[in-house]
């Protein structure tokens, strides 16, 4: 064996080293924030509270990218969410909002690839109510800070239809780096998808943490609820 690995030669560029240990997979449980509590998705508790929040009229429109939905019938809503509790990879929680104690959305985990350090926050569906709220990001605070620090994954993904706009300027706004478009990647609801695809690195979250705590801070915000500093701001000027 050469200095370089069996069958590795000096005029073959290679990867550095990286530590084999696998990840934690992810597993049911409870994130706390200030704004928001996650919690694993549960038909009984959270159908029907979000059901109307999700479904009907202009609200429909938050199932467009998703591969499910919308739904008409709250049992068909209900025996959904009962599905997607049950599920593994996908794994689903609910996002409670701590003011009124109720579900306001849900977001998973998925394609989880413990082996290479992998996993993907995907199935994202905010209601209206929680859209464009100080919660939403903190949700996603939570899952980053969760996939990190205390399971030790190295990449983060996010992924979304390559025509879903606001998915992508959150991707942005949360510190994801964008990484290109996979075409004709996915048929979903019979029509084509072509798939943006964006990441954050382990080597990339210190700094992505400090924007996220600082843009959740009290205060940054004024009497009226208004952000001072945005998170792109912070990102942009935390990256250096």
């Amino acid at each position: 064996m050469n200095r370089f690995g069996a069958g590795v030669f000096a005029d073959q560029p290679i990867g550095p080293p990286v530590d084999p240990q696998p990840a934690r997979r992810p597993e049911r449980t409870t994130l706390a924030g200030r704004h928001v509590t996650l919690v694993p998705l549960d038909a009984e508790a959270h159908a029907d509270a979000l059901f109307p929040l999700a479904n009907g009229g202009e609200r429909d429109r938050v199932w467009t990218y998703l591969a499910d939905g919308p739904y008409a019938d709250p049992q068909a809503f209900k025996t959904s969410l009962a599905a997607k509790a049950k599920s593994e990879d996908p794994l689903f929680f609910a996002v409670i909002d701590n003011a009124s104690g109720g579900p306001v959305g849900y977001q998973t985990l998925m394609r989880i690839d413990a082996a290479n350090r992998v996993v993907e926050v995907g199935n994202i569906l905010y209601t209206p109510t929680m859209q464009r709220t100080v919660g939403a990001t903190e949700a996603q605070y939570l899952f980053a800070a969760h996939v990190f620090d205390t399971l030790g994954y190295r990449r983060y993904e996010w992924k979304c239809n390559d025509l879903n706009a606001p998915s992508k300027r959150a991707a942005a706004r949360l510190g994801f780096a964008f990484e290109g478009v996979f075409r004709q990647h996915l048929i979903v609801k019979e029509r084509n998808r072509d798939t943006a695809w964006f990441s954050m690195l382990d080597s990339e979250w210190p700094l992505r943490r400090a924007a996220f705590e600082r843009w959740l801070s009290p205060d940054n915000f004024d009497a009226a609820g208004r952000q001072r500093v945005s998170l792109a701001s912070l990102n942009s000027a935390f990256r250096g």
